[in-house]
């Protein structure tokens, strides 16, 4: 079968990922308007409130037999109407939870345990949510973390499309499905043809389908934003280091993002495949792309590190912005106080392995010993680089750093700060779509959302994020160091945690060698 390439090239409850959020139909938006023609064939989605909402439009075709570890085909044309009322299924991934082993370094993440409920490796579909009456309306396509799908109702677009952004939430391959390589399958490849980093072909894909497709939905293919969280913000970054994706976007949103990486080269991540084949049953780096293919979806661990090709991606992103060598394009990018709820192995290792000058940083700070490694990892994974890359994009078009620490109200004394993820329900005002949220809501927490969601809104609009409700968010300059909080209330922040962050800054090598530790530890 031929291939075509891409132009030549927080975790939420998984349960809740098949829920179809869906409102009553609103009498005065005629089905002609609900109708729409793609690319594929023509849809039909709901009206619901504010927004029409087309669920489960494929962008890609199923990666599926032959297409299992290849770089996304076309999906096929359908004749005839076809509705689009109900989410695609999930991308395969991890269940989590009990029976569920991890094994994580640094540099990558290793989980052992059966499949969630639901995932089908045909999952390559994207979600619209749709002002009424839009056109040329601004775009967001958001990218979700490492697990979960952009079905989950914390991602629902209803307040986006309400206030006049049309919102795209995508799947895309994840762990080993999303990230694999194996010396079998770059032989089979051309000489041109990307290789192992499939989730983010998919993301390009799905770039690709909105360039082609959201002037039909009212959106403007010449303003679109690519936001995303965590491994998902982290992919943004890695968006902006890869040339096949240069043009398709014109703005871009990270939210706890890693910026800092020592990814695996070819070799490595050759390397990887054959150990997780091994692992599966298979002869390691003799299996052949027909046994690789035949396996059972989950016969193999569940596996997700960040790697390079050479080929789809030239350089390491961050390599890509210390050079100045990424899309000049507005950035706005920011972390959580309680981001280190994220880490996956013992926050002690964090403290151990750090520099007696960062030690130092943090004597001042009354920590336990458990909260010092939360603190450090927060400022390493995510602070430290979210001011870095902001530092080096300042110089041209803008950059907007922020900083989350808003606590709910009914939280507030019982956890250690805003975790990782928490303000996605704020910026996305998806509280209504979350079930029972609406009960715990206080009065100043509606009022964070509201802020927090108008910045988003502005910035997919015109690259400032001007907030209703906050004083005027400065663009980022290494000389005053500002950012917004967003805690009680929005502030403006000079210097903040300066002296933990250019700790961390200065020990950034020591950070990418520990990454590339963990990675040669794993292959021993």
């Amino acid at each position: 079968m031929k291939r075509t390439t891409l132009h030549h090239l927080a975790a939420a409850p998984l349960a809740l990922v098949l829920a179809c959020v869906a409102g009553c139909a609103d009498a005065q938006t005629s089905t002609v308007d609900l109708r729409v023609a793609t690319t594929g064939g023509q849809v039909e989605g709901r009206a619901e409130s504010d927004a029409r909402v087309f669920r489960g439009l494929p962008y890609a075709a199923p990666p599926v037999g032959s297409l299992r570890w290849a770089p996304p085909q076309p999906a096929p044309r359908w004749n005839g109407l076809r509705e689009a009322r109900a989410f695609g299924p999930i991308c395969p991934q991890p269940k989590g939870g009990e029976g569920a082993k991890n094994q994580s370094g640094a540099a990558y993440s290793l989980f052992e345990g059966p499949m969630a409920e639901g995932a089908s490796e045909d999952c390559l579909t994207l979600n619209v949510w749709a002002p009424r009456a839009a056109a040329k309306a601004p775009v967001i396509m958001f990218i979700h973390a490492g697990v979960g799908a952009g079905s989950l109702p914390y991602y629902d677009g209803s307040a986006f499309a309400r206030d006049g952004v049309v919102m795209v939430t995508i799947n895309y391959r994840l762990v080993t499905l999303g990230n694999f390589a194996h010396r079998a399958l770059t032989a089979e490849a051309g000489p041109y043809e990307p290789l192992g980093r499939f989730g983010m072909m998919d993301q390009i894909a799905a770039l690709q389908w909105i360039k082609a497709n959201i002037a039909a939905f009212g959106g403007d293919p010449d303003n679109v934003t690519i936001m995303g969280q965590s491994a998902g913000g982290a992919a943004v970054l890695q968006l902006l280091a890869t040339p096949s994706a240069k043009g398709l976007f014109h703005k871009a949103i990270v939210e706890s993002g890693n910026g800092w990486w020592s990814p695996m080269n070819q070799a490595q991540d050759e390397a990887v495949g054959a150990l997780l084949a091994t692992r599966a049953g298979l002869p390691g780096a003799e299996a052949t792309v027909e046994q690789l293919r035949a396996l059972k979806v989950d016969a193999m661990p569940w596996f997700g590190a960040y790697s390079i090709d050479g080929r789809l991606q030239l350089e390491n992103a961050t390599d890509a912005f210390a050079a100045g060598r990424v899309p000049d394009v507005p950035l706005m990018i920011g972390w959580n106080s309680f981001d280190g709820s994220s880490l996956r192995y013992a926050p002690a290792s964090v403290v151990a392995t750090a520099s007696p000058a960062v030690r130092a940083a943090y004597a001042g700070e009354k920590f336990s010993d458990e909260d010092l490694g939360y603190a450090m990892y927060t400022d390493s994974h995510v602070g430290a680089p979210a001011r870095w890359i902001a530092a080096r994009s300042a110089s041209g078009a803008p950059s907007y750093l922020y900083h989350f620490s808003y606590v709910l109200q009914r939280d507030r004394g019982k956890v250690r700060g805003a975790a990782h993820g928490r303000e996605l329900p704020h910026a996305f005002d998806s509280w209504g779509k979350i079930p029972g949220a609406k009960f715990i809501l206080k009065d100043q927490d509606r009022a964070v959302t509201h802020v927090m969601h108008a910045c988003w809104v502005a910035f997919a609009r015109t690259g400032v994020p001007a907030c209703e409700g906050a004083p005027k968010w400065p663009r980022y300059d290494p000389k005053d160091d500002r950012l917004m909080e967003f805690g009680d209330t929005p502030q403006v922040r000079r210097h903040f945690r300066k002296d933990q962050l250019d700790a961390q800054d200065a020990d950034m090598a020591n950070v990418l060698a520990e990454q590339a530790r963990s990675i040669e530890e794993l292959l021993r």
